[in-house]
């Protein structure tokens, strides 16, 4: 297992590599519901990607490209991936960030 974790410059590079799918990428560090050590994404992605027929591809594919570029379902931090489309997001109104 990797203690490793990602910064927001690896992430951001992911994001651009998924674009136009993929909006933002967020994360931080915190823990689960069982205390154990978690990283959460909050990825956001375009309405044309969250459409209910791309839904299920656009979200495997970002955590694929997660798995290839930095491992995280070997780290020391339980990966967790929150999605949302560009509208939920513009109706929330919070950062999607989590700066």
């Amino acid at each position: 297992m990797t203690t490793t974790l990602p910064t927001q410059e690896q992430v951001d590079r992911i994001a651009q590599e998924l674009a136009p799918d993929v909006v933002s990428i967020g994360f931080r560090v915190g823990r689960d519901w069982t205390d154990d050590p978690a990283i959460y994404f909050r990825v956001v992605l375009s309405d044309e990607a969250s459409r209910r027929d791309r839904l299920t591809q656009a979200t495997q594919k970002v955590k694929e490209i997660f798995d290839e570029k930095l491992n995280v379902w070997e780290s020391t931090h339980i990966p967790y991936f929150s999605f949302r489309s560009q509208s939920e997001q513009a109706k929330v109104q919070d950062d999607p960030r989590w700066d």
